[in-house]
């Protein structure tokens, strides 16, 4: 289903773009609906990505289980126990900030579909509703305490088997992925970081993706042996679905028109191309979500009224299409690349060559050393692929020393 959703909105996305869930909706099924202008299509999207990652991702470390390369552990936890004022004080919280903006939004709804963004990054709320939210929080913590409670708590084992750790680390993902995502682009644009730099930091938009898989890769590998997971199957399972993600991920950016575009594209569409259609070689992104670009005539949006004058190459959509192929490619090695750890190799290497080459026709800041010139991902991305290449020749090395000690590789 969700494939087929990106497919259809990619495909209708020659003549306009759509900022929200709200215009699609109404653009397809003639539904007014404004509430839906809460839901950011570039937001939604990366939410897909994450999971279908977190699917194919379980997928594999289930069958990485089954094949006997990674096993369960067992943990023990205190059953019985009463809620803990730190737990009640927790929940408290959660139910405050929940609660303090969830009363300000109902109160002022209209305001907050014209301006989700600002009304969710603002300080505004409202009191009564995070008393409320808290008190509610913390009794539904003490009461769920409460129904498995034991005169005598007991230390119980539970066995944890690998892929039952794939919730936790796709939240870990993405939220130390945001995070890094942030600080990247924050470096990479540090002159308009300067002038608005809690606009910067707090703003949905400006997120570069090398910047979340390095700070998100370091946690969920960190993760992983915290949770005697073997780290080198644990990535190994996760490359497939990170090529897949990025793929999803690209969907959003060519939906929402967020800036992720190319640079100028004023040459004929070749022949080889003619099967496509226009949109395709050149793309002025009509409403595009970052209002960029000159007035678009006969807008009926009510804020998202621009479109680029000349048209430019739509990079968003190149990348996943060149993604998808990789993810096919990454899924059918899974099976027939025995050493650990390669497969991920693989997908750096892949993931480094694909970005490398779509820096050039793509939009970017440059940084310059002498006459040099470089975006920032040209030189992650370069940094990838030697960093793939050095993997595969240590994974395979460090195969052939266990082999020659009679160790299984691990």
């Amino acid at each position: 289903f969700a494939f087929k959703t990106s497919i259809l909105l990619l495909k209708i996305n020659k003549t306009t773009m759509y900022p929200s869930l709200y215009y699609a909706v109404k653009d397809l099924f003639g539904l007014d609906l404004p509430f839906l202008k809460m839901f950011q299509s570039f937001g939604f999207f990366v939410a897909l990505a994450f999971l279908i990652a977190a699917f194919f991702w379980s997928k594999e470390l289930k069958r990485k289980e089954q094949e006997g390369l990674l096993h369960s552990t067992t943990t023990k936890f205190l059953k019985g126990q009463k809620a803990t004022l730190a737990e009640l004080i927790t929940s408290g919280i959660i139910g405050f900030v929940l609660g303090y903006k969830l009363l300000f939004v109902a109160l002022n709804f209209q305001a907050f579909t014209n301006n989700t963004q600002g009304f969710l990054l603002s300080i505004q709320g409202s009191v009564i509703g995070g008393i409320l939210g808290a008190a509610l929080s913390a009794y539904l913590k003490y009461r769920e305490k409460e129904k498995t409670r034991l005169k005598e708590p007991v230390w119980v084992e539970k066995e944890v088997h690998p892929y039952e750790h794939v919730g936790n680390m796709t939240l870990i993902a993405a939220f130390t992925g945001i995070i890094g995502a942030k600080i990247f682009h924050n470096l990479e644009n540090w002159d308009e970081f300067i002038v608005d730099p809690v606009g910067a930091l707090l703003s949905f938009s400006g997120l570069t993706m090398y910047g979340g898989l390095i700070v998100a890769s370091i946690s969920l590998i960190y993760y992983g042996h915290k949770n005697k997971i073997t780290v080198t199957h644990m990535i190994d399972a996760s490359a497939p679905s990170l090529m897949l993600a990025y793929a999803v991920g690209r969907i959003g950016c060519q939906v929402a028109g967020d800036g992720d575009w190319g640079i100028d594209n004023t040459a004929p569409k070749p022949g080889w191309l003619s099967w496509a259609p226009d949109w395709v070689w050149s793309y002025d992104y009509p409403n595009n979500v970052n209002g960029v670009g000159e007035p678009l005539a006969n807008c009926v949006s009510d804020k998202y009224c621009t479109h680029l004058v000349p048209p430019v190459f739509p990079t968003p959509l190149y990348e996943t299409f060149m993604c998808l192929v990789l993810f096919f490619v990454l899924w059918y090695l899974r099976k027939r690349i025995s050493t650990p750890g390669v497969l991920f190799c693989l997908y750096l290497i892949f993931n480094g060559i694909e970005r490398f080459f779509i820096e050039k026709i793509r939009v970017n800041t440059l940084y310059h050393i002498g006459n040099f010139g470089f975006t920032q991902a040209e030189l992650i991305s370069t940094l990838l692929v030697i960093v793939g290449i050095a993997g595969i020749i240590y994974f395979r090395k460090q195969e052939k020393i266990q082999k020659s000690r009679g160790i299984k590789p691990a």
